[in-house]
Protein backbone atom coordinates (compact mmCIF):
# COMPACT_ATOMS: atom_id res chain seq x y z
CA UNK A 1 0.00 0.00 0.00
CA UNK A 2 1.10 3.76 -0.81
CA UNK A 3 2.17 5.74 2.03
CA UNK A 4 -0.19 8.32 1.01
CA UNK A 5 -3.01 5.33 0.92
CA UNK A 6 -1.88 4.56 4.42
CA UNK A 7 -1.94 8.18 5.74
CA UNK A 8 -5.54 8.55 4.10
CA UNK A 9 -6.29 5.42 5.65
CA UNK A 10 -5.25 6.09 9.38
CA UNK A 11 -6.67 9.78 9.32
CA UNK A 12 -10.00 8.36 7.99
CA UNK A 13 -9.42 5.56 11.32
CA UNK A 14 -8.52 8.86 13.54
CA UNK A 15 -12.29 10.19 11.75
CA UNK A 16 -14.15 7.41 12.86
CA UNK A 17 -12.58 7.13 16.28
CA UNK A 18 -13.41 10.59 16.78
CA UNK A 19 -16.97 10.39 15.34
CA UNK A 20 -18.12 7.68 18.08
CA UNK A 21 -16.48 9.68 20.59
CA UNK A 22 -18.79 12.49 19.36
CA UNK A 23 -22.35 11.73 21.10
CA UNK A 24 -21.20 10.92 24.16
CA UNK A 25 -19.43 14.24 24.02
CA UNK A 26 -22.02 15.92 22.50
CA UNK A 27 -24.25 14.85 25.33
CA UNK A 28 -22.65 15.50 28.20
CA UNK A 29 -23.80 19.09 29.72
CA UNK A 30 -22.28 21.24 31.87
CA UNK A 31 -25.15 22.60 34.73
CA UNK A 32 -24.39 25.78 36.24
CA UNK A 33 -26.15 27.06 39.76
CA UNK A 34 -25.60 29.38 42.47
CA UNK A 35 -26.37 28.37 46.35
CA UNK A 36 -26.86 31.12 48.72
CA UNK A 37 -26.42 30.42 51.93
CA UNK A 38 -28.55 32.60 54.57
CA UNK A 39 -30.91 32.42 57.21
CA UNK A 40 -34.87 31.58 56.60
CA UNK A 41 -37.95 31.67 58.67
CA UNK A 42 -39.10 28.11 58.80
CA UNK A 43 -41.50 27.39 60.97
CA UNK A 44 -41.88 23.76 62.31
CA UNK A 45 -43.33 22.05 65.51
CA UNK A 46 -45.86 25.19 66.37
CA UNK A 47 -42.26 27.43 66.65
CA UNK A 48 -40.87 29.50 63.78
CA UNK A 49 -36.84 29.72 63.82
CA UNK A 50 -34.27 31.61 62.20
CA UNK A 51 -33.09 28.69 60.09
CA UNK A 52 -29.95 28.14 57.83
CA UNK A 53 -31.13 27.80 54.52
CA UNK A 54 -29.47 27.09 50.86
CA UNK A 55 -31.62 29.62 48.24
CA UNK A 56 -34.62 30.10 51.37
CA UNK A 57 -35.80 26.34 50.38
CA UNK A 58 -35.36 23.38 53.48
CA UNK A 59 -34.44 21.20 52.19
CA UNK A 60 -32.38 22.89 49.63
CA UNK A 61 -32.85 22.55 45.74
CA UNK A 62 -32.52 19.03 44.13
CA UNK A 63 -30.03 18.96 41.29
CA UNK A 64 -30.58 16.84 38.54
CA UNK A 65 -27.48 15.59 36.09
CA UNK A 66 -27.00 12.65 33.49
CA UNK A 67 -23.74 10.40 33.76
CA UNK A 68 -20.75 12.56 32.36
CA UNK A 69 -22.14 15.88 32.83
CA UNK A 70 -20.34 18.28 34.75
CA UNK A 71 -21.73 20.59 37.57
CA UNK A 72 -20.37 24.37 38.20
CA UNK A 73 -22.25 25.26 42.06
CA UNK A 74 -21.09 29.09 43.07
CA UNK A 75 -21.87 28.96 46.33
CA UNK A 76 -22.55 32.31 48.47
CA UNK A 77 -22.13 32.57 52.17
CA UNK A 78 -24.33 35.30 53.61
CA UNK A 79 -25.00 33.05 57.43
CA UNK A 80 -23.29 33.93 59.88
CA UNK A 81 -21.56 30.78 59.76
CA UNK A 82 -18.36 29.51 57.76
CA UNK A 83 -19.90 26.49 55.61
CA UNK A 84 -18.58 24.30 52.99
CA UNK A 85 -20.80 22.18 50.84
CA UNK A 86 -19.47 18.27 50.47
CA UNK A 87 -21.29 16.28 47.29
CA UNK A 88 -21.47 12.90 49.44
CA UNK A 89 -20.68 10.26 47.23
CA UNK A 90 -19.30 11.99 44.15
CA UNK A 91 -16.16 10.72 43.34
CA UNK A 92 -14.20 14.01 42.16
CA UNK A 93 -11.98 12.45 40.11
CA UNK A 94 -8.79 14.72 40.41
CA UNK A 95 -10.82 17.39 41.46
CA UNK A 96 -10.34 16.83 45.54
CA UNK A 97 -10.79 20.59 45.97
CA UNK A 98 -14.46 20.65 45.30
CA UNK A 99 -15.32 17.61 47.45
CA UNK A 100 -16.11 20.29 50.55
CA UNK A 101 -15.22 19.06 53.90
CA UNK A 102 -13.76 21.64 56.47
CA UNK A 103 -10.39 21.91 56.94
CA UNK A 104 -9.89 18.84 54.75
CA UNK A 105 -9.94 20.18 50.88
CA UNK A 106 -10.45 23.43 51.77
CA UNK A 107 -10.71 26.00 54.17
CA UNK A 108 -14.51 26.88 54.89
CA UNK A 109 -16.02 29.94 53.19
CA UNK A 110 -16.08 32.76 55.25
CA UNK A 111 -19.34 34.67 55.90
CA UNK A 112 -19.57 37.03 53.13
CA UNK A 113 -17.60 34.88 51.04
CA UNK A 114 -17.98 32.68 47.81
CA UNK A 115 -16.63 29.59 46.33
CA UNK A 116 -17.59 27.97 43.01
CA UNK A 117 -17.55 23.95 42.83
CA UNK A 118 -16.51 22.73 39.48
CA UNK A 119 -16.84 19.20 39.25
CA UNK A 120 -17.69 16.55 36.81
CA UNK A 121 -20.16 13.03 37.27
CA UNK A 122 -17.96 10.00 36.10
CA UNK A 123 -19.77 6.47 35.88
CA UNK A 124 -21.99 6.87 38.38
CA UNK A 125 -25.80 6.96 38.16
CA UNK A 126 -28.45 6.94 40.84
CA UNK A 127 -29.22 9.00 43.95
CA UNK A 128 -26.55 10.68 46.09
CA UNK A 129 -27.26 14.52 47.88
CA UNK A 130 -25.37 17.45 48.98
CA UNK A 131 -24.88 18.66 52.54
CA UNK A 132 -22.91 21.62 54.61
CA UNK A 133 -19.39 20.32 55.80
CA UNK A 134 -19.57 22.44 58.33
CA UNK A 135 -20.05 22.14 62.34
CA UNK A 136 -23.77 20.99 62.42
CA UNK A 137 -25.06 23.13 59.67
CA UNK A 138 -26.15 19.94 57.29
CA UNK A 139 -28.81 19.93 60.12
CA UNK A 140 -30.77 22.15 57.27
CA UNK A 141 -28.38 22.45 54.79
CA UNK A 142 -28.88 19.65 52.84
CA UNK A 143 -30.56 18.42 49.24
CA UNK A 144 -30.91 15.64 46.80
CA UNK A 145 -28.19 14.95 43.78
CA UNK A 146 -29.90 13.02 41.20
CA UNK A 147 -27.67 11.11 38.35
CA UNK A 148 -29.47 9.99 35.59
CA UNK A 149 -28.52 7.45 32.95
CA UNK A 150 -26.22 8.88 29.79
CA UNK A 151 -28.56 10.48 27.33
CA UNK A 152 -29.65 7.60 25.15
CA UNK A 153 -29.20 5.13 27.75
CA UNK A 154 -31.99 3.62 30.30
CA UNK A 155 -31.61 1.90 33.92
CA UNK A 156 -31.33 -1.63 33.90
CA UNK A 157 -34.68 -2.01 35.01
CA UNK A 158 -38.14 -0.99 33.50
CA UNK A 159 -38.54 2.58 33.06
CA UNK A 160 -41.02 3.70 36.25
CA UNK A 161 -43.87 6.15 35.31
CA UNK A 162 -42.43 8.68 38.63
CA UNK A 163 -39.88 9.22 40.30
CA UNK A 164 -40.14 10.75 43.92
CA UNK A 165 -37.17 11.82 46.16
CA UNK A 166 -37.80 11.29 50.06
CA UNK A 167 -35.12 13.17 51.92
CA UNK A 168 -35.22 12.22 55.30
CA UNK A 169 -33.97 14.50 58.25
CA UNK A 170 -33.92 15.38 61.80
CA UNK A 171 -35.17 18.86 63.01
CA UNK A 172 -34.23 20.15 65.89
CA UNK A 173 -36.86 22.83 68.24
CA UNK A 174 -33.56 24.99 68.51
CA UNK A 175 -30.44 25.83 66.87
CA UNK A 176 -28.06 23.04 65.68
CA UNK A 177 -25.26 24.81 66.02
CA UNK A 178 -26.18 25.98 69.65
CA UNK A 179 -26.95 22.19 70.40
CA UNK A 180 -23.33 21.34 69.02
CA UNK A 181 -21.48 24.22 71.05
CA UNK A 182 -23.59 23.24 74.41
CA UNK A 183 -22.52 19.64 73.87
CA UNK A 184 -18.83 20.64 73.12
CA UNK A 185 -19.04 23.06 76.35
CA UNK A 186 -20.09 20.73 78.88
CA UNK A 187 -18.63 17.72 77.14
CA UNK A 188 -22.01 15.91 77.04
CA UNK A 189 -23.83 14.44 74.70
CA UNK A 190 -25.70 17.11 72.77
CA UNK A 191 -29.89 16.74 72.91
CA UNK A 192 -31.66 14.13 70.68
CA UNK A 193 -33.68 15.39 67.96
CA UNK A 194 -37.69 16.30 68.42
CA UNK A 195 -38.68 15.24 65.02
CA UNK A 196 -37.81 13.33 62.30
CA UNK A 197 -39.01 14.82 58.58
CA UNK A 198 -39.91 13.51 55.24
CA UNK A 199 -38.94 16.35 52.78
CA UNK A 200 -38.62 18.72 55.03
CA UNK A 201 -42.09 18.41 56.79
CA UNK A 202 -42.53 15.79 60.59
CA UNK A 203 -45.74 14.66 59.73
CA UNK A 204 -49.05 13.70 61.03
CA UNK A 205 -47.55 12.91 64.68
CA UNK A 206 -45.96 15.89 65.40
CA UNK A 207 -47.89 19.34 66.74
CA UNK A 208 -48.89 21.75 63.85
CA UNK A 209 -47.84 19.53 61.17
CA UNK A 210 -49.88 17.18 59.48
CA UNK A 211 -51.23 19.87 57.67
CA UNK A 212 -48.05 19.78 55.61
CA UNK A 213 -47.69 16.19 55.46
CA UNK A 214 -45.88 15.50 52.26
CA UNK A 215 -48.07 14.08 50.03
CA UNK A 216 -47.34 11.34 47.60
CA UNK A 217 -49.63 10.65 44.19
CA UNK A 218 -50.04 8.11 42.27
CA UNK A 219 -52.08 6.34 39.30
CA UNK A 220 -53.27 3.02 40.37
CA UNK A 221 -51.11 0.36 38.40
CA UNK A 222 -47.95 2.36 38.41
CA UNK A 223 -44.50 2.12 39.62
CA UNK A 224 -42.57 5.16 41.32
CA UNK A 225 -38.99 5.23 42.01
CA UNK A 226 -38.77 6.59 45.59
CA UNK A 227 -34.97 7.90 45.59
CA UNK A 228 -34.51 7.37 49.73
CA UNK A 229 -32.04 9.73 51.31
CA UNK A 230 -31.20 9.70 55.16
CA UNK A 231 -29.87 13.41 55.41
CA UNK A 232 -30.62 12.68 59.12
CA UNK A 233 -27.91 13.90 61.40
CA UNK A 234 -27.07 11.26 64.18
CA UNK A 235 -30.02 8.36 63.67
CA UNK A 236 -29.90 5.43 61.66
CA UNK A 237 -33.59 4.88 60.03
CA UNK A 238 -36.21 1.90 59.31
CA UNK A 239 -38.32 3.15 56.16
CA UNK A 240 -41.93 1.18 55.27
CA UNK A 241 -44.63 1.94 52.96
CA UNK A 242 -47.84 0.19 54.76
CA UNK A 243 -49.15 -2.70 52.75
CA UNK A 244 -46.23 -2.48 49.61
CA UNK A 245 -43.53 -3.78 48.88
CA UNK A 246 -39.94 -1.96 48.00
CA UNK A 247 -37.99 -3.48 44.95
CA UNK A 248 -34.47 -2.32 45.67
CA UNK A 249 -32.64 -1.33 42.99
CA UNK A 250 -29.44 0.83 44.23
CA UNK A 251 -27.59 2.21 46.96
CA UNK A 252 -25.53 5.34 47.11
CA UNK A 253 -25.50 5.44 42.88
CA UNK A 254 -24.69 1.99 42.35
CA UNK A 255 -26.91 -0.66 40.87
CA UNK A 256 -27.69 -3.67 43.00
CA UNK A 257 -29.70 -6.99 41.68
CA UNK A 258 -33.24 -6.40 42.51
CA UNK A 259 -34.62 -7.89 45.89
CA UNK A 260 -37.68 -7.36 47.46
CA UNK A 261 -38.58 -6.25 50.92
CA UNK A 262 -40.89 -4.43 53.29
CA UNK A 263 -38.68 -2.20 55.34
CA UNK A 264 -35.02 -0.88 54.46
CA UNK A 265 -32.21 0.51 56.91
CA UNK A 266 -30.42 3.72 55.79
CA UNK A 267 -27.48 5.28 58.29
CA UNK A 268 -26.86 8.99 57.98
CA UNK A 269 -25.53 9.10 54.60
CA UNK A 270 -26.74 6.36 52.70
CA UNK A 271 -28.93 6.34 49.95
CA UNK A 272 -31.21 3.76 48.77
CA UNK A 273 -33.40 3.45 45.41
CA UNK A 274 -36.63 1.10 45.65
CA UNK A 275 -39.40 0.64 42.47
CA UNK A 276 -43.02 0.84 44.61
CA UNK A 277 -46.25 -0.09 42.63
CA UNK A 278 -49.55 0.88 43.54
CA UNK A 279 -51.32 -2.60 43.53
CA UNK A 280 -52.96 -2.02 46.51
CA UNK A 281 -56.94 -0.96 46.73
CA UNK A 282 -56.98 2.90 46.28
CA UNK A 283 -56.31 4.17 49.53
CA UNK A 284 -54.03 6.48 51.17
CA UNK A 285 -51.19 4.85 52.93
CA UNK A 286 -48.26 6.41 55.44
CA UNK A 287 -44.98 6.28 54.09
CA UNK A 288 -42.99 5.91 57.47
CA UNK A 289 -39.31 5.91 59.41
CA UNK A 290 -38.43 5.75 62.74
CA UNK A 291 -35.01 5.40 64.51
CA UNK A 292 -32.83 1.74 64.23
CA UNK A 293 -31.23 2.85 67.57
CA UNK A 294 -29.04 0.23 68.14
CA UNK A 295 -26.48 1.55 71.17
CA UNK A 296 -27.99 0.26 74.54
CA UNK A 297 -29.19 2.54 76.88
CA UNK A 298 -28.40 5.52 74.90
CA UNK A 299 -31.04 8.19 74.64
CA UNK A 300 -32.71 8.69 70.90
CA UNK A 301 -35.37 10.59 69.56
CA UNK A 302 -38.07 7.69 69.60
CA UNK A 303 -40.83 9.49 67.08
CA UNK A 304 -41.80 9.01 63.80
CA UNK A 305 -42.55 10.63 60.23
CA UNK A 306 -45.00 10.34 57.75
CA UNK A 307 -45.61 10.98 54.24
CA UNK A 308 -49.12 9.75 52.42
CA UNK A 309 -48.74 7.65 49.90
CA UNK A 310 -52.07 8.72 48.01
CA UNK A 311 -53.94 6.85 45.27
CA UNK A 312 -55.67 9.39 42.80
CA UNK A 313 -58.57 8.16 43.14
CA UNK A 314 -59.01 7.80 46.83
CA UNK A 315 -61.72 9.37 48.52
CA UNK A 316 -61.03 13.03 49.39
CA UNK A 317 -59.88 13.61 53.03
CA UNK A 318 -62.52 16.37 53.33
CA UNK A 319 -65.63 13.64 51.84
CA UNK A 320 -64.15 10.58 53.27
CA UNK A 321 -63.88 10.72 56.83
CA UNK A 322 -62.60 7.88 58.46
CA UNK A 323 -62.07 5.82 55.69
CA UNK A 324 -59.40 8.18 54.20
CA UNK A 325 -57.73 8.11 56.50
CA UNK A 326 -53.93 6.84 55.76
CA UNK A 327 -53.57 3.33 56.25
CA UNK A 328 -50.62 2.72 59.15
CA UNK A 329 -47.44 1.32 58.52
CA UNK A 330 -45.42 -1.18 60.49
CA UNK A 331 -42.49 -0.81 61.41
CA UNK A 332 -39.46 -2.62 63.46
CA UNK A 333 -38.80 -2.57 66.59
CA UNK A 334 -36.20 0.11 67.56
CA UNK A 335 -33.08 -2.66 68.23
CA UNK A 336 -34.18 -4.58 65.76
CA UNK A 337 -30.78 -6.01 64.77
CA UNK A 338 -32.02 -8.80 62.93
CA UNK A 339 -33.93 -6.38 60.29
CA UNK A 340 -30.89 -4.38 60.12
CA UNK A 341 -28.85 -6.95 59.32
CA UNK A 342 -31.22 -8.76 57.15
CA UNK A 343 -31.47 -5.97 54.44
CA UNK A 344 -27.45 -4.87 54.76
CA UNK A 345 -26.37 -8.61 53.55
CA UNK A 346 -28.84 -8.78 51.18
CA UNK A 347 -27.64 -6.66 48.50
CA UNK A 348 -25.90 -7.45 45.90
CA UNK A 349 -24.05 -6.20 42.73
CA UNK A 350 -26.13 -6.95 39.24
CA UNK A 351 -23.08 -9.07 37.83
CA UNK A 352 -19.83 -9.96 38.76
CA UNK A 353 -17.82 -7.09 40.46
CA UNK A 354 -13.67 -6.00 39.87
CA UNK A 355 -13.42 -6.33 43.74
CA UNK A 356 -9.73 -5.73 44.33
CA UNK A 357 -7.37 -8.78 45.44
CA UNK A 358 -3.41 -9.15 45.59
CA UNK A 359 -3.95 -6.38 49.12
CA UNK A 360 -1.10 -4.27 49.23
CA UNK A 361 -2.20 -2.44 51.95
CA UNK A 362 -4.05 -4.46 54.75
CA UNK A 363 -5.71 -1.92 57.25
CA UNK A 364 -7.51 -2.89 60.91
CA UNK A 365 -9.31 0.29 62.30
CA UNK A 366 -11.21 0.14 65.83
CA UNK A 367 -14.04 2.50 65.20
CA UNK A 368 -16.07 3.64 68.29
CA UNK A 369 -16.64 5.68 71.26
CA UNK A 370 -13.90 7.07 74.47
CA UNK A 371 -14.07 9.03 77.20
CA UNK A 372 -11.46 11.55 78.19
CA UNK A 373 -10.74 12.38 81.75
CA UNK A 374 -11.91 15.83 83.24
CA UNK A 375 -8.88 18.54 82.59
CA UNK A 376 -7.10 18.81 85.83
CA UNK A 377 -8.99 22.16 87.02
CA UNK A 378 -11.60 22.41 84.99
CA UNK A 379 -14.98 22.86 86.53
CA UNK A 380 -16.31 19.81 86.99
CA UNK A 381 -19.75 20.39 87.02
CA UNK A 382 -20.28 22.47 84.06
CA UNK A 383 -17.38 20.87 81.76
CA UNK A 384 -17.11 17.28 82.61
CA UNK A 385 -20.57 16.27 81.94
CA UNK A 386 -20.26 13.24 80.23
CA UNK A 387 -20.37 9.15 82.45
CA UNK A 388 -19.06 9.72 85.68
CA UNK A 389 -17.67 13.26 85.22
CA UNK A 390 -15.95 12.60 82.01
CA UNK A 391 -16.09 13.90 78.39
CA UNK A 392 -16.82 11.88 75.59
CA UNK A 393 -14.72 11.49 72.92
CA UNK A 394 -14.49 8.79 69.51
CA UNK A 395 -11.80 7.77 67.71
CA UNK A 396 -10.04 5.48 65.39
CA UNK A 397 -7.38 3.31 66.40
CA UNK A 398 -7.39 5.15 69.43
CA UNK A 399 -6.39 8.58 67.43
CA UNK A 400 -8.98 11.30 68.09
CA UNK A 401 -8.94 13.25 64.98
CA UNK A 402 -8.34 16.90 64.84
CA UNK A 403 -8.95 19.20 62.54
CA UNK A 404 -6.44 21.78 61.05
CA UNK A 405 -7.09 25.77 61.75
CA UNK A 406 -4.53 27.22 59.78
CA UNK A 407 -4.58 25.33 56.24
CA UNK A 408 -6.47 22.39 55.12
CA UNK A 409 -5.01 19.01 54.79
CA UNK A 410 -4.62 19.12 51.01
CA UNK A 411 -3.69 22.63 51.12
CA UNK A 412 -0.92 21.83 53.30
CA UNK A 413 -0.02 18.30 51.33
CA UNK A 414 -0.14 20.31 47.88
CA UNK A 415 2.17 23.55 48.74
CA UNK A 416 4.31 21.14 51.12
CA UNK A 417 3.23 23.32 54.24
CA UNK A 418 4.90 21.63 57.22
CA UNK A 419 3.47 20.92 60.93
CA UNK A 420 -0.36 20.71 59.53
CA UNK A 421 -0.32 16.77 60.39
CA UNK A 422 1.79 13.87 60.76
CA UNK A 423 1.76 10.79 58.09
CA UNK A 424 1.94 8.02 60.83
CA UNK A 425 -1.61 7.12 61.34
CA UNK A 426 -1.36 3.84 62.75
CA UNK A 427 -2.67 0.98 60.00
CA UNK A 428 -3.63 -1.30 63.30
CA UNK A 429 -4.75 -0.63 66.85
CA UNK A 430 -1.82 0.46 68.97
CA UNK A 431 -2.68 -1.94 71.34
CA UNK A 432 -4.80 -5.65 70.46
CA UNK A 433 -7.62 -6.03 73.41
CA UNK A 434 -11.46 -7.82 72.86
CA UNK A 435 -12.69 -5.08 70.86
CA UNK A 436 -16.36 -6.36 71.40
CA UNK A 437 -16.04 -7.90 75.21
CA UNK A 438 -15.22 -5.71 78.43
CA UNK A 439 -12.62 -3.13 77.62
CA UNK A 440 -10.28 -2.31 80.22
CA UNK A 441 -10.62 1.76 81.36
CA UNK A 442 -6.88 1.64 80.62
CA UNK A 443 -8.03 1.81 76.96
CA UNK A 444 -10.83 4.30 77.40
CA UNK A 445 -8.95 7.53 76.58
CA UNK A 446 -8.26 8.02 72.88
CA UNK A 447 -4.86 10.43 71.63
CA UNK A 448 -6.04 13.92 70.42
CA UNK A 449 -4.11 14.10 66.66
CA UNK A 450 -4.45 15.11 62.92
CA UNK A 451 -2.69 12.03 61.62
CA UNK A 452 -3.00 10.67 58.29
CA UNK A 453 -2.27 7.31 56.22
CA UNK A 454 -0.50 8.00 52.99
CA UNK A 455 -1.69 5.38 49.96
CA UNK A 456 0.56 5.40 46.37
CA UNK A 457 -1.41 5.68 43.48
CA UNK A 458 -2.98 2.92 42.34
CA UNK A 459 -2.79 0.50 45.75
CA UNK A 460 -4.99 -2.21 46.20
CA UNK A 461 -6.35 -1.38 49.80
CA UNK A 462 -8.76 -3.21 52.52
CA UNK A 463 -9.55 -2.10 55.22
CA UNK A 464 -11.24 -3.91 58.38
CA UNK A 465 -13.73 -1.22 60.41
CA UNK A 466 -14.63 -3.24 64.03
CA UNK A 467 -16.36 -1.59 66.66
CA UNK A 468 -15.59 -1.46 69.91
CA UNK A 469 -18.03 -1.93 73.21
CA UNK A 470 -16.05 1.20 74.83
CA UNK A 471 -18.80 2.48 77.02
CA UNK A 472 -21.69 1.31 74.51
CA UNK A 473 -21.54 -0.83 71.26
CA UNK A 474 -23.62 0.59 68.67
CA UNK A 475 -23.90 0.37 64.37
CA UNK A 476 -21.36 3.03 62.55
CA UNK A 477 -21.87 4.34 59.19
CA UNK A 478 -18.36 4.84 57.72
CA UNK A 479 -18.04 6.95 54.90
CA UNK A 480 -15.31 6.88 52.40
CA UNK A 481 -14.81 10.61 50.76
CA UNK A 482 -13.55 10.52 47.12
CA UNK A 483 -14.31 6.44 46.63
CA UNK A 484 -16.37 4.02 46.25
CA UNK A 485 -15.86 0.77 48.14
CA UNK A 486 -16.98 -2.65 48.03
CA UNK A 487 -18.25 -4.32 51.43
CA UNK A 488 -17.18 -7.84 51.01
CA UNK A 489 -18.37 -8.84 54.69
CA UNK A 490 -19.72 -8.09 57.78
CA UNK A 491 -20.09 -9.87 61.23
CA UNK A 492 -20.64 -9.28 64.98
CA UNK A 493 -18.01 -9.89 67.61
CA UNK A 494 -14.31 -9.44 67.03
CA UNK A 495 -13.00 -10.13 63.08
CA UNK A 496 -10.87 -13.06 63.00
CA UNK A 497 -8.88 -13.33 59.87
CA UNK A 498 -8.26 -17.08 60.29
CA UNK A 499 -12.10 -17.45 60.01
CA UNK A 500 -13.83 -14.96 58.94
CA UNK A 501 -12.39 -14.34 55.41
CA UNK A 502 -13.58 -17.40 54.20
CA UNK A 503 -17.03 -15.76 54.47
CA UNK A 504 -15.60 -12.63 52.03
CA UNK A 505 -18.19 -12.50 49.09
CA UNK A 506 -15.55 -11.70 46.12
CA UNK A 507 -17.77 -12.03 43.65
CA UNK A 508 -21.05 -9.51 43.65
CA UNK A 509 -20.83 -7.51 46.69
CA UNK A 510 -22.44 -4.33 46.94
CA UNK A 511 -20.19 -0.93 46.12
CA UNK A 512 -21.33 1.71 48.00
CA UNK A 513 -19.93 4.79 49.62
CA UNK A 514 -20.84 4.53 53.60
CA UNK A 515 -20.83 1.17 55.50
CA UNK A 516 -23.05 0.34 58.02
CA UNK A 517 -20.69 -1.35 60.91
CA UNK A 518 -22.62 -3.65 62.50
CA UNK A 519 -23.41 -2.92 65.99
CA UNK A 520 -20.73 -4.67 68.01
CA UNK A 521 -19.00 -6.08 65.17
CA UNK A 522 -17.24 -5.47 62.30
CA UNK A 523 -17.19 -5.18 57.88
CA UNK A 524 -14.47 -5.35 55.41
CA UNK A 525 -14.58 -2.32 52.74
CA UNK A 526 -11.94 -2.55 49.21
CA UNK A 527 -10.93 -0.33 47.33
CA UNK A 528 -8.14 0.75 44.69
CA UNK A 529 -6.41 4.19 45.67
CA UNK A 530 -7.20 5.98 42.02
CA UNK A 531 -7.59 9.62 42.84
CA UNK A 532 -5.15 11.85 44.44
CA UNK A 533 -5.79 14.25 47.58
CA UNK A 534 -6.52 13.83 51.04
CA UNK A 535 -9.92 12.09 51.41
CA UNK A 536 -11.82 11.73 54.90
CA UNK A 537 -13.14 8.60 56.26
CA UNK A 538 -15.29 9.13 58.70
CA UNK A 539 -18.66 8.38 60.79
CA UNK A 540 -21.50 10.17 59.65
CA UNK A 541 -23.16 9.87 63.22
CA UNK A 542 -22.55 13.83 63.30
CA UNK A 543 -22.06 13.46 67.12
CA UNK A 544 -19.11 11.13 66.75
CA UNK A 545 -17.20 12.91 64.10
CA UNK A 546 -17.85 15.92 66.69
CA UNK A 547 -15.92 13.73 69.05
CA UNK A 548 -13.40 12.53 66.52
CA UNK A 549 -14.17 9.29 65.17
CA UNK A 550 -12.37 10.23 62.08
CA UNK A 551 -9.33 9.60 60.05
CA UNK A 552 -7.79 10.92 56.24
CA UNK A 553 -6.21 8.93 53.43
CA UNK A 554 -3.87 11.02 51.56
CA UNK A 555 -3.51 9.55 48.40
CA UNK A 556 -0.18 10.40 46.32
CA UNK A 557 -0.35 11.12 42.64
CA UNK A 558 0.50 8.77 40.09
CA UNK A 559 2.34 8.92 36.70
CA UNK A 560 1.25 11.71 33.88
CA UNK A 561 -1.91 14.50 33.96
CA UNK A 562 -4.58 11.95 33.82
CA UNK A 563 -3.13 10.16 38.07
CA UNK A 564 -2.38 13.79 39.14
CA UNK A 565 -4.10 16.24 41.41
CA UNK A 566 -5.81 19.10 39.37
CA UNK A 567 -3.80 22.63 40.29
CA UNK A 568 -6.02 24.66 43.30
CA UNK A 569 -8.79 26.97 41.82
CA UNK A 570 -7.73 30.88 42.34
CA UNK A 571 -11.08 31.33 44.52
CA UNK A 572 -10.60 28.71 46.81
CA UNK A 573 -10.62 30.24 49.97
CA UNK A 574 -8.08 31.07 52.74
CA UNK A 575 -8.18 30.24 55.73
Amino acid sequence: MALSSISTFFHLGLLLLFANAMPSLASAKTHYHDFVVQATPVKRLCNTHSTITVNGQYPGPTLEVNNGDTLVVNVVNRAQYNVTIHWHGVRQMRTAWADGPEFVTQCPIRPGGSYTYRFTIEGQEGTLWWHAHSSWLRATVYGALIIHPKEGSSYPFQKPKRETPILLGEWWNANPIDVVREATRTGAAPNVSDAYTINGQPGDFYNCSSADTVIVPMDAGETNLLRVINSGMNQQLFFTVANHKLTVVGADASYLKPFTTNVIMLGPGQTTDVLITSDQPPARYYIAARAYASAQGAPFDNTTTTAILEYKTAPCPAKGGASSKPVNASLPKFNDTATATAFTTSLRSPQKAEVPTDIDESLFFTVGLGINQCPPGANKASTCQGPNGTRFAASMNNISFVLPSNFSLLQAHHQGIPGVFTTDFPAAPPVKFDYTGNVSQSLWQPVPATKVYKLKYGAKVQVVLQGTSIFTAENHPIHLHGYDFYIVAEGFGNFNPQTDTAKFNLVDPPMRNTASVPVGGWAVIRFVADNPGTWLLHCHLDVHITWGLAMSFLVEDGVGILQTLEAPPADLPVC
